[in-house]
């Protein structure tokens, strides 16, 4: 994994680190690096049903890969 800094409102950090603490999560980057995932699971990642459909409706629709992640570009 690489190192990334980020600015967050107080407002942000204060509700990790409440997740933190009711032990949802072990640490802050946990709860960052699960909601970046989710975040890309819903605005980018696809899987290959949600592809399949997706090219049902949208003819033009190709699949990219990248590493063991796949995502859908409009050409």
């Amino acid at each position: 994994m690489r190192l990334v800094t980020v600015k967050l409102p107080d407002i942000y950090l204060e509700g990790i680190d409440e997740l933190v603490k009711l032990g949802r999560y072990s640490c802050r980057s946990e709860v960052i690096r699960t909601a970046i995932r989710d975040l890309l699971k819903n605005e980018l990642w696809f899987s290959d049903e949600e592809l399949n459909s997706t090219r049902k409706l949208e003819p033009n629709v190709g699949n990219v890969n990248a590493g063991n992640v796949r995502y859908i570009k409009i050409e």
